[in-house]
């Protein structure tokens, strides 16, 4: 569950980056959006910041102990997508000494994406 400033800017950039499709989104009486979301069948939830409930973005937190792998086929072209789409570059990606081409960005919440597949062995 990754918590997050607007829900429903997170939802468009998730589309636009990693090609995220919305599965089901439910919103609360208090207007808070939660959303499944799935990344080549991968699910995963995203859900809009309530304090009242500890529920805090990276935003807010200044900062996130989480870092999201995320496997592809072309890390290079996703890793542009996620930039056009609004993310910003932590380290750019290249060939890592533990066998994996990588790079890592932090979404506009501020939530850590690695980037990557394994290198060819």
């Amino acid at each position: 569950m990754l918590t997050v400033k607007n829900a429903v800017a997170a939802i468009e950039f998730y589309r636009a980056a990693f090609g995220a499709a919305e599965e089901e989104r439910a919103t609360a009486p208090t207007g808070h959006v939660v959303s499944q979301m799935a990344i080549d069948g991968l699910r995963f939830f995203l859900v809009d910041e309530n304090p009242e409930a500890f529920n805090l973005s990276p935003r807010s937190l200044g900062g996130t102990s989480v870092r999201l792998n995320l496997i592809v086929e072309d890390p290079d072209a996703t890793t542009a997508a996620a930039l056009r789409a609004g993310a910003s570059e932590i380290f750019p990606v290249s060939d890592q000494p533990y066998g994996f081409r990588q790079g890592r960005v932090a979404d506009p919440d501020g939530h850590h994406w690695l980037i990557g597949k394994p290198l060819a062995r």
